[in-house]
């Protein structure tokens, strides 16, 4: 996974392997590596919503 990887990336690479774990389209060989994959970018996304949301505090407060 890459960590220059837009939020909007992530969220629709996370969203496909969500989709694809709900079909039951994973066998067992890959769901482990699919699920690391996905709380990989559950971390990634989380880690930018909570950045953003610091910068948009630190702006309001400039005001």
């Amino acid at each position: 996974m890459n960590k220059d990887m837009k939020y909007e990336e992530a969220l629709r690479r996370l969203e496909e392997i969500v989709d694809r774990m709900e079909n039951d389209e994973l066998d067992v060989d890959t769901l482990g590596s699919q699920l690391k994959e996905a709380q990989q970018l559950i971390k990634l996304c989380r880690d930018r919503l909570t950045k953003t949301d610091e910068e948009i505090k630190k702006l309001l407060e400039q005001d």
